[in-house]
C-alpha cells in the first residue's frame, strides 16, 4: 500500500479510532506515533540489477505507565503526520511501513495488509515482511527459469 492509498482511506474515517494489529495481537491503546521516516533504498540483487525504492515508516511505541488506554484518533494520526509532511517531504509513491516492537517483540517494519472498519474503530492489520528473490520474481538472471542455473556460466549463477 502506498502513502497516499493509506491517507486517502485514513481521510474519509476521521471519527473514527485507528487500531493496529501487528501480527495478529492489537497494539494496545494508549500507543503513540514517535516518528514518521522516509526512508530511501539502494541495492543489487542477485542478478545483478540495481533497484531503487522509497518506504515512508511510522513509527508506534506502545503505551507507557501514565498513558490513558485510548485508541488514538484517525484525526490525530492525521494531524501528527501532516506536521511531519509540513517540514520532511514525504512522498505519496512511497510504500507506507509501520515499525513496531515491545518488550516480547523486536521492532520491525510491518506490511498493511488490510485495513477494516469495526463498529468505531478502523483496524490496520500488519503483516512482518518477507524475504524474496528479486531476480527470480522478474524470472530473469541468476533464479530464473528451472535449468537456468545449470545452463548459465558459472560466474553468472549467484543463488
Amino acid at each position: 500500500m502506498t502513502t497516499q492509498e493509506l491517507l486517502e482511506t485514513l481521510a474519509s474515517h476521521q471519527d473514527k479510532s485507528l487500531v493496529f494489529e501487528a501480527s495478529g495481537q492489537r497494539i494496545a491503546p494508549g500507543y503513540h506515533v514517535t516518528e514518521v521516516m522516509n526512508v530511501t533504498y539502494e541495492s543489487m540483487d542477485c542478478g545483478g540489477q540495481a533497484n531503487f525504492w522509497r518506504e515512508t515508516v511510522v513509527q508506534l511505541m506502545g503505551p507507557g505507565p501514565g498513558d490513558k488506554p485510548e485508541f488514538m484518533t484517525v484525526q490525530k494520526f492525521l494531524s501528527i503526520y501532516n506536521r511531519v509532511a509540513a517540514s520532511v517531504p514525504v512522498r505519496g509513491e512511497a510504500q507506507i511501513r509501520f515499525e513496531y516492537g515491545d518488550a516480547l517483540r523486536p521492532a520491525v517494519h510491518y506490511h498493511v495488509a488490510q485495513m477494516s472498519l469495526e463498529g468505531q474503530h478502523l483496524l490496520v492489520r500488519l503483516v512482518p515482511p518477507g524475504v524474496t528473490c528479486k531476480a527470480r520474481d522478474r524470472a530473469t538472471g541468476c533464479c530464473g527459469p528451472v535449468g537456468l542455473e545449470v545452463t548459465a556460466p558459472a560466474a553468472t549463477r549467484c543463488c
